[in-house]
């Protein structure tokens, strides 16, 4: 990786600001239901606090709307971080001002402590110069360890570095970076990528971008339907782009004169609504006018799992159904579990397909689950993200 890490710095002694990814849910009491991206973190602090530095983590929670709003206080994050780590991570009231500095100018070698919710503060998201110079004061190092955030041009994320360098990757960033780096620049062969989820719009670069890249490709979830459709499907009252229809036929297109295959469902379960609690088993040319694709069928998923077994290098990002319904949520579970037992490099992108991983119980089983899904899509688009392009480079790498 061209860019500084950590392990490529001295911080002892040192106050070190650290953008970490945060933003965990909470049920109605208030408590965390998914502790993923807090642990995610671990071994970026753990470095830290072994290595003496005075630690300051920084991370926004929700979208209190640039006001100060309790229901987003970071406190169940400092309780949680706390336990994790066996030491007491205090809560400071606040992300900037006199106290907060005061606080941190006290710090011992080793003591961990987090800012309030940088986004009781509009400036954050408005990347303000003036509220990214109030936190850069708080240290005389920057890291990133918030890939999940590394696509927005932020205070936190890319302005406060114009203010206090170096700025260099944390642990979690430059795992990403290396993994999903790997994926585009040096990938194993076969290298098969799974698509999903509900729009073709969401990932028509990503598509364009594999296909210079991929061996084979697997599309199932609600793009898929756009794609049946251009081949001239009926599929009823399912979800399509109809304006995408003539791409995603150039994109078929286009597979096919690079030799790259292209795996649609070859059957599908169908429902009257997402919200039924069953439904019928259908080849995708018996698709009733009347019915909903919600689900990949059984002969789509064992033969979508004989392509994933032929495979060295699996990208998997979106799920095969209408995952939120547990119904019909079989065909993304089939698809984890083909991962798994793969052997192959396993690359899971983020968002519900991370989510399905850690349900199946089969997170351990991955390579490597990204903590970032709006992040990892725009990285694999081949976009510039500004929480990257903001880290300092290595000597003799270039500007």
């Amino acid at each position: 990786m061209a860019k500084l890490s950590i392990k490529d710095i001295a911080v002892a002694g040192k106050r070190v600001l650290v953008r970490v990814d945060f933003n965990v849910p909470l049920d109605e009491m208030g408590r965390i239901t998914d502790d993923t991206r807090i642990r995610a973190a671990l071994p970026t602090i753990l470095h830290l606090r072994e290595k003496k530095a005075k630690v300051v983590l920084a991370s926004h929670f929700g979208r209190p709307s640039g006001k100060r709003d309790l229901r987003y206080s970071l406190a169940p994050v400092a309780a949680r971080l706390s336990s994790l780590l066996g030491q007491e991570v205090r809560l400071l009231p606040d992300c900037i001002g006199e106290e907060v500095l005061a606080a941190t100018l006290r710090l011992a070698d080793g003591e961990v402590v987090l800012l309030e919710n940088l986004r009781f503060h509009a400036q954050e998201e408005k990347n303000d110069l003036a509220f990214a110079a109030e936190l850069a004061k708080l240290a005389e190092i920057y890291v990133n360890d918030a890939f999940g955030a590394a696509h927005r041009a932020h205070a936190s994320v890319s302005g406060v570095t114009q203010f206090l360098k170096p700025a260099v990757a944390g642990l979690l960033m430059q795992k990403e970076l290396d993994f999903l780096g790997g994926v585009l620049e040096n990938p194993r062969r076969p290298f098969l990528a799974i698509l999903g989820g509900a729009k073709v719009s969401d990932k028509i670069k990503v598509i364009e971008q594999l296909l210079t890249r991929v061996d084979s490709l697997i599309i199932g979830g609600g793009m898929a339907n756009t794609f049946l459709k251009a081949k001239g499907y009926e599929i009823g009252k399912s979800l399509v782009e109809s304006e995408r229809l003539e791409l995603a036929a150039e994109l078929l297109d286009m597979a096919e004169r690079a030799h790259i295959s292209i795996y649609l469902p070859e059957d599908v379960v169908v429902a009257d609504a997402i919200s039924d609690d069953s439904g019928t088993i259908v080849a995708v040319a018996d698709i009733p006018p009347d019915k909903m694709i919600v689900d990949i069928g059984p002969r789509s998923a064992e033969q979508f799992a004989k392509v994933v077994l032929a495979a060295r290098l699996v990208l998997w990002n979106g799920p095969m159904g209408v995952f939120e319904n547990p119904a019909f949520a079989v065909g993304t579970f089939d698809v984890a579990e083909a991962l798994a037992g793969s052997g192959a490099v396993t690359v899971v992108g983020g968002g519900d397909s991370a989510a399905a991983v850690e349900q199946a119980g089969l997170a351990e089983k991955m390579t490597h689950i990204s903590t970032g899904g709006g992040a990892s899509l725009e990285f694999l688009e081949g976009k510039v993200l500004p929480g990257v392009a903001a880290l300092t480079e290595k000597a003799g790498r270039g500007e």
